[in-house]
This record gives structure tokens, sequence and C-alpha cells, in this order.
């Protein structure tokens, strides 16, 4: 996936002057001190997941630290909780669990390469979320380094700056650490499904039921939908609608509950396979019966694939001819989906104030749009942006608004960027408001942070993530970012930076 995110670099951008892998803390903070010193920004890398490739990229000469060889994890069954660092994959974390305890599990996604910093800071969306919370629902400590390069964990930062790191993004406050989170209890066997069907009226009258059922379910049941082609030319092309499930229990619990609660779906005991918590994961990638040390794959290969993706929220239920609508818009393009992820249970339990991700009651489901293609070629590239805004305006009236939401782990820069470290409050306010909804005492805690940083004299910019990109779909390769950019101005930096580090 590592190397997904960079193929979505925009080439026009700067690239960094250094790509560093610091083994310890105090590398850590001797790179700090000396991008401090010369004056360049820092970004950190936790899975290198981030959609529009910020983690790669900044208009400002920059440094990137990798976080890759800090990844120890550490369990404490009696807390019930586990120590991360932030180099760490949550296929890494998930595969610890699993080796410890069999009934212990952790409310993130499916897909194992994602850095457990770039999950927690930013909301992290999971199939166990409706019986357990939130990824950052779950965060309990962090040790922080800020631009000073001293370490805080949550007392010494205080309660603003640890509110703020759980699902506001994280980088730019310092570089995190490490990151202390609860544990879920699960049952040893939990039971999965899967229930696909071609998109038709009928297909269309079940989705849409399914909006009132899905976000009702009991907290134990977690059920997805999925909208997808089948990739193929001219008339052989035919939208598909897939149910995917995950229930913490087994398949005698789950039918009865399912004839009960959804019985339109006609889910039958040969459409599930009960399996356990971690299994469950290859289960939804796809890879169930490998061994669970794909989870521990972190360099998973997305040969010549690149996309654009879109999120959305939706507060009362999508009229049937929408789906007749996205099915006709699907039919016109070659690798579009839609997932739509239940919300409900635990996360209406935790106030919209209590963490910064806001999206909580009051909201049906999570939508995310993507479109995908192969081709790397400009006219290629607009061609698919197009279509995807297209859809994005199409559902307008249809899903939440003053603002529109949006996921900050779906991270989207048609909605707005930063113009560099001078970006008023007001132009960052449009933009923001959608990730973070209103502006309020609680939310302000982000902008109190940065300004109290600077009164101290912690230079904020150093760390500042520049929201700056064309369509949010670049061009560069691996090899181009790590050979850097050769300029005379760019040799100064490495130079200075090398002597700087001596």
């Amino acid at each position: 996936m590592r190397e997904l995110a960079l193929s979505l670099l925009n080439f026009t951008s700067l690239k960094p002057i250094l790509i560093a892998k610091p083994k310890s803390e105090p590398e850590i903070k001797k790179l700090i001190l000396c991008s401090k010193k010369l004056g360049l920004q820092v970004r950190t890398l936790s899975g290198g997941h981030d959609y529009e490739g910020l983690s790669y990229l900044s208009q400002s000469p920059f440094i990137i630290i990798d976080l890759v060889n800090l990844r120890t994890i550490k369990i404490n069954l009696t807390e019930e909780t586990a120590t991360i660092k932030s180099g760490a994959t949550i296929g890494e974390l998930y595969y610890k669990i699993a080796k410890t305890s069999k009934i212990h599990g952790f409310p993130g996604g499916v897909c194992p390469s994602v850095g457990v910093g770039g999950l927690l800071s930013g909301g992290g969306y999971g199939i166990i979320m409706r019986k357990h919370g939130l990824a950052s629902d779950n965060i309990v400590d962090a040790r922080l380094m800020d631009a000073k390069g001293r370490i805080l964990d949550r007392k010494s930062m205080g309660e603003d700056l640890f509110w703020a790191l759980r699902g506001g993004g994280a980088a730019s406050f310092g570089v995190v650490l490490s990151w202390k989170v609860k544990l879920a209890r699960v049952p040893e066997k939990v039971t999965c499904f899967t229930s696909q069907h071609a998109m038709g009226p009928k297909m269309n009258k079940l989705v849409h039921r399914w909006q009132y059922i899905g976000p009702e379910l009991d907290e134990e049941l977690f059920v997805r939908v999925f909208i997808n082609n089948n990739q193929q030319k001219g008339i052989q092309r035919s939208v598909r609608t897939t149910f995917q499930g995950m229930f913490l229990g087994g398949i005698d619990e789950l039918i009865p509950l399912m004839n009960k609660k959804f019985p339109e779906l006609g889910l039958r005991a040969q459409d599930c396979k009960e399996m356990s918590w971690i299994e469950s994961h290859l289960f939804f990638i796809g890879k169930f019966g490998q061994p669970l040390e794909i989870m521990l794959d972190r360099d998973q290969r997305y040969e010549n694939l690149y996309f654009k993706a879109k999120s959305d929220y939706v507060q009362k239920p999508l009229p049937e001819n929408v789906f007749e609508e996205i099915t006709k818009r699907f039919l016109e393009e070659e690798a579009p989906s839609m997932s739509l992820d239940p919300l409900g249970g635990k996360l209406n339990e935790v106030s919209s104030e209590e963490t910064p991700y806001p999206h909580r009651e009051g909201n049906l489901f999570s939508i995310q749009y993507t479109v995908r293609w192969k081709v790397n070629e400009i006219e290629e590239m607009n061609k698919r942006v197009r279509w995807i805004r297209s859809v994005y305006d199409y559902m307008t009236p249809y899903v939440s608004g003053s603002p529109r939401g949006a996921y900050l782990n779906y991270r989207d820069l048609d909605l707005g960027m930063n113009k560099g470290i001078k970006t008023s409050f007001e132009d960052a306010k449009k933009w923001g408001e959608m990730y973070f909804r209103g502006y309020n005492n609680r939310r302000g805690t982000r902008n109190r942070v940065l300004r109290r940083e600077e009164k101290r004299g912690i230079h904020t910019d150093l760390l500042h993530l520049e929201e700056k990109l064309t369509d949010g779909c670049g061009r560069a390769s691996k090899t181009d970012v790590r050979d850097g950019i050769r300029t005379s101005r760019q040799k100064t930096h490495q130079q200075l930076f090398q002597s700087a580090v001596d």
C-alpha cells in the first residue's frame, strides 16, 4: 500500500530532502531539532496510507521521518491494553493480540498495512465499531515529541492536546511516538457472511430497506453494503451489490437474528462461516483460510493502480431512485465502487464533543466513493476525477449539509486546502468544518493548542501539514521520490542537513 500512496503524489510538489528511518527516540529528536535549525518542515510516516499522499509532499523544503523501525507492540492482559509504537501497522497489532489472547481484539479497519498512527489520529472505522466505538475512542494515553524535542504523555501534554490527538489528526502537533489503547473483548468465534446480487429493481429495494435496518441492528452485528461493477466493457458490464457482515457470535445465533431483523436478505447458514476474530479480517480482504502472517505484510503491492476517493454521511434514508441513478452512472465507469457502512450503536453513545470526530448520533451511515484506473496519463486521470465529482455533486441533496460532512481518514483535497502556513482561520474553516463540524469551545481546541505552543516559542510550522494538490491524484513513482529533486537549492539543503546531523 505504501507503493500506492507514493504513486498518488503530485509530481509538481517538492520532493523530500531526506527520508530518515530513525531507530530510536533520540534520533527522532535530532531530526526534529536539525530541521528546526535549518527551517525545514517535517512529515511523519506511519503506514503511508494518506489518500492524498500528504505524508510525502510539501511546497516548502521538508524531510520525511519514516517510523518503520519503531513498531514494538506490548500487550497487557491484566489492564486489557496495548502500547503500540507509531511505526506499527494495524495488521501487526492484530497479529500480536491474536497470538496473546483468543478473547481480545481491537476496533480498527480491515486493511492490514494501514499504520496505527494515521488510523488512531483520524478516527478509525472498523467492523466492530458499533460494539466498541472508533479506534480513536479507545485511546487512553499517548507519547508525543513536540517541536522542542520534549516527550509528553497525557498528563504532561494536558487534556486539550490529548483531546485533539483522538481524531483531530496528529500531524500538526508533533511526532506521536506511541499510543496506549484499550483492547476489546471478543468471543472466541465470530461469524462472517457475504451475500452478492446483481443490481436491479429488486436489489434497489433491498438496499433501500437496509438503510432502516443496518444502523439499528444489535451492536454485535455489522452489515455493510458494497456496490461496484464487474469492470467489463460495453454490454458485458453489470453492477452488483454485496452485503458483507460480521457477528460477534455463532451461526446458530445469527440466523434467527437476521430472520427477525432483516428477513428480506434471506441469509442462510451456508452463506456464513465461523472463525476467530483475526480471521474475520482475512475474510473481509478476500484471504480467508490463508496464513495469519499475511497480516504482517507491510508492502502489499498495487501495481499501476491509481484512485480518487470522496466521503459522505447520510442522515435520512436515500430514495430508491438514487440507487437507480447510481446504477446508471456505475455502468458508465470501468472501476467505481461505493461502500455504505452502518453507524449507530456505541458510536452514538459517545458525545460529539468528547473527541474531535463529530459524525455520531443523527447519522445513519457513511459513504465512501472511489474510482480506480490503471493508465498513468493526465487525460485518464481527469476523466476519472470528473466522473467521481459528478457523482458527488449528484448526491448533494441527499446527504448531510450545513456543512456537508466528510471523514478525515478519507482525506479529499477537493474540499479545500491550506495555502501554506499563512492560511487564515476563516479560509481553513470552510473545509475544516466538513471534517470536524461546528466550531465551538471544545472544537476550538486545535487552534488554541497551536496558538499556545507558538507563544511558548514552539515552531508549529515545523510540523505544518500543507494541504495542497491539484486533483488529489498525482503521478510520481517511488523511485522519483527516493531520488530527490536535483536542484542547487535542494543539494544545498541536503549538505546543510548532513552537516547539522554530523
